[in-house]
């Protein structure tokens, strides 16, 4: 199988996680928010905006983004159990989500549909190519609509889960291609590696102005019962940008 067909066999194999727990994300989803750092800069924005969601996963943000304001969620994921039970789960809620499945970067969606493509708590570190992710972004973006980053920093891969100290992993570098996720999902799914100045310069070389762009230490993620040295604040764990359609 190759590496593509590992990583989507292991998130179709996690995805199963949004039946068994489906009950319990309706709940959650019903007074679903956006992280306070993600709704200070998409608050002027998202009111009425017709949005994106690429690698939607279980949905849940684009509930929440309906709460902050936004006119209508289009979530994109090539996962048809997630796609399938976040339709439910927006049904259920009344909440104007629809959901495709597709395997990016071909989303299948129309021309100029839509005024914000959100991403958000890890959908860069399954791109392969984001040069081509980026022209999809754009081609789907009405012009001076936006494109929203949240996302793992690059040097997130290299720090330890040790308790107590801040470690580099000895497996892995900076300027590698890609690692094996062993955590979540797992399975052989590979994770996409790109310096932090290569992202940027991608995305601006993509025909997008940077609006806001900000590197914070706390991970987008945290699995059960961890805590790491990594975590405490001293190194970056995550960053967010926001960017302008330049057309």
């Amino acid at each position: 199988m190759t590496v593509h067909g590992n990583t989507q066999q292991a998130w179709e194999s996690a995805s199963q996680k949004h039946i068994h727990e489906y009950n319990e994300l309706l709940d959650e989803a019903k007074y679903a928010r956006l992280l306070p750092l993600e709704e200070a800069v998409l608050r002027d924005i998202v009111v009425d905006a017709d949005v994106v969601h690429p690698m939607s996963g279980h949905g849940i943000d684009d509930v929440a983004l309906i709460h902050l304001g936004a006119g209508s969620v289009t979530g994109v994921d090539y996962s048809p159990t997630a796609a399938s039970a976040a339709q439910r789960r927006a049904d259920e809620l009344g909440v104007d989500c629809r959901y495709v499945t597709a395997t990016l970067p071909a989303s299948g969606l129309i021309d100029n549909s839509a005024d914000l493509v959100y991403t958000g708590k890890g959908a860069l570190i399954w791109v392969d190519d984001l040069e081509a992710w980026l022209t999809e972004m754009r081609r789907l973006l009405r012009p001076g609509g936006h494109l929203f980053i949240y996302e793992a920093h690059p040097l997130t891969p290299l720090w330890s889960w040790d308790r107590d100290k801040v470690e580099v992993r000895s497996d892995r570098g900076y300027f590698a291609r890609s690692h094996v996720n062993d955590s979540f999902p797992a399975g052989g799914a590979v994770e996409y590696q790109r310096t932090f100045a290569e992202t940027i310069m991608t995305i601006t070389g993509a025909g997008f102005e940077i609006l806001h762009l900000e590197e914070h230490p706390e991970p987008f993620w945290r699995p059960d019962g961890m805590d790491a040295a990594a975590w405490n604040g001293q190194v970056p764990n995550a960053f967010s940008l926001l960017a302008r359609h330049r057309g």
